[in-house]
């Protein structure tokens, strides 16, 4: 799947400076298009974040400094964690035949119950992520609910905040943390994009916006 540049578009290119974006199925003119209201709040969080020292020396635990400093500013903005539940009835009616004595349809109904779609962020019909620096599994799970709430009709599109791999090893090794941030099964841009090009998010539109050394402000 070829990636897009909408977001050269959508996105001021000052706001754009301190992250590196990849998208899918221009994801970010069709969130600006659908959920615009949602979409301005996202590029006033991107312009209005900037790494801090102690996010890159302090340990993290389960969850990083960063990331709850930028979902701390999408709840302010009326984003909530969200779990969403699927239900899907299928109903299948099978036709009389008078032959066999049969006077009306026969109803047969299914239904299944998907639990436990959960996202970081979301407001209206758009959801988000923020994958600073956990399992690179986590990628796989975030795109395989956009997937699933996609097909569904439940969102127009999704996100996902994530980081790069060099730049920020760098960063870390140079405000003394150097064995921060080295591994290479942790979320990343690096670990996003191949999953982006072979579309494991299906038919929807993703926005992937990563936080790299130039958001560093001393």
């Amino acid at each position: 799947m070829d990636l897009t540049t909408s977001f050269e578009d959508a996105i001021p290119a000052a706001i754009r400076g301190p992250y590196d974006f990849a998208e899918v199925r221009n994801a970010a003119a069709i969130l600006n298009a659908t959920n615009p209201d949602a979409f301005a709040e996202v590029v006033g969080v991107l312009g209005g974040f900037r790494l801090q020292k102690l996010d890159i020396t302090e340990p993290g635990g389960r969850k990083s400094r960063a990331a709850i400093r930028i979902d701390e500013m999408f709840r302010v903005l009326g984003w909530r964690e969200a779990q969403q539940d699927l239900r899907i009835i299928s109903r299948q009616t099978l036709q009389p035949y008078r032959p066999a004595g049969e006077k009306k349809p026969t109803v047969i109904e299914t239904e299944v119950l998907n639990f436990g779609y959960k996202v970081d962020n979301a407001k209206g019909r758009f959801v988000l992520d923020v994958e600073w620096n956990a399992k690179d599994g986590n990628l796989d799970r975030d795109l395989g609910i956009y997937r699933a709430l996609y097909d569904a009709g439940v969102i127009d599109g999704a996100m996902i905040v994530t980081r790069v791999f060099a730049g920020i090893r760098d960063l870390a090794i140079k405000l003394g943390r150097p064995g921060a941030f080295n591994s290479t099964t942790t979320t990343t841009m690096d670990k996003l994009t191949p999953r982006m090009y072979r579309g494991s998010a299906g038919g929807c539109p993703v926005l992937a916006v990563a936080i790299t050394e130039r958001c560093y402000a001393p």
